[in-house]
């Protein structure tokens, strides 16, 4: 397996902070994702390393690691296990010396070959693997389909509507692949919702403000809002006062794969006063102050 430099496709240095890369990943991830690159073909690949460098670098054991032993660090767990079991086996057939040789040469012989006679080979299980993944809360509002590029290879998943912010999902053998016939590991994926409404989720419930004009909320009448499950109307009750809160059952976010049950909305009446008044209108509001 050739090396791949992790810092270089994040565009860290071997200085860096936690801090500096989870920002340059957040970054990398925003601008590379697959689908904002339709046209380029080398993207799902690209995008593919830069969740691989995330995984490592953005864990402190991991890249401990990685810092050590390179291309092999996957494997520096197994070596220590295997190393030691060897050396405590009735029936070794030779020792290491950790002085004789690197690393990458002694995992091979110890799991691909057949040095010392020994035919005998130890299962490991793979990697587990974690990934962020980003989501708009439209998105996140209805059940649908996403495209993964996970180790050069496109999964196609279903997402659930009603997922949380820092919600993780495991994807059973999508991780590492394992070592000698072993299992492979797993993918976590952690979701990362942005809010690109005016709502305000809580949990189930959403919130929003809505603006009523001086006459409706002195008159009342109907008005037609927008929410994420399609356009509603409302009637406005006569001298609804500013800061007037109004719910709606049933209306807010989708609960978690609990088909078609619903948090509530939340609606909070902002009065706008109105501007740039006619004579006529002046003379009318002057009219209604003397009475």
């Amino acid at each position: 397996m050739d090396f791949v430099d992790y810092y270089k496709i994040l565009g860290v240095d071997k200085n860096a902070t936690q801090d500096d890369i989870k920002k340059a990943y957040r970054k990398l991830a925003r601008t590379s994702h697959p689908d904002l690159n339709p046209n380029d073909k080398g993207a799902n690949k690209k995008f593919q390393q830069i969740n691989e460098a995330n995984e490592v670098l953005s864990d402190p054991e991991k890249r401990k690691k990685y810092d050590q032993h390179g291309k092999d660090w996957q494997h520096a767990d197994q070596f220590a296990q295997a190393n030691q079991s060897r050396r405590n086996s009735a029936d070794q057939q030779f020792s290491y010396d950790s002085g004789d040789g690197d690393f990458s040469d002694f995992f091979e012989s110890l799991f691909g070959g057949s040095r010392g006679g020994n035919s005998r080979q130890t299962k490991f299980r793979g990697q587990d693997f974690n990934a962020e993944f980003q989501l708009s809360l439209t998105d996140a509002y209805t059940t649908h389909k996403q495209t993964l590029a996970v180790n050069g290879k496109n999964i196609r998943i279903t997402i659930p509507a009603g997922i949380e912010n820092g919600q993780v999902i495991k994807l059973t053998g999508h991780g590492g692949s394992g070592v000698n016939g072993g299992p492979a590991g797993d993918l976590f994926i952690t979701f990362s919702i942005a809010n690109d409404t005016a709502f305000k989720r809580s949990g189930n419930d959403l919130q929003l403000n809505v603006d009523l004009n001086l006459y409706t909320a002195v008159l009342g009448g109907d008005i037609t809002i927008d929410t994420l499950g399609g356009k509603i109307k409302l009637k406005v009750k006569p001298e609804t006062q500013n800061g007037t809160k109004v719910k709606l059952t049933g209306k807010g976010f989708p609960l978690y794969k609990k088909e078609g049950q619903f948090g509530d909305l939340f609606i909070t009446y902002s009065i706008k006063i109105p501007v740039n008044l006619t004579d006529k209108e002046r003379e009318l509001f002057t009219e209604l102050s003397r009475l």
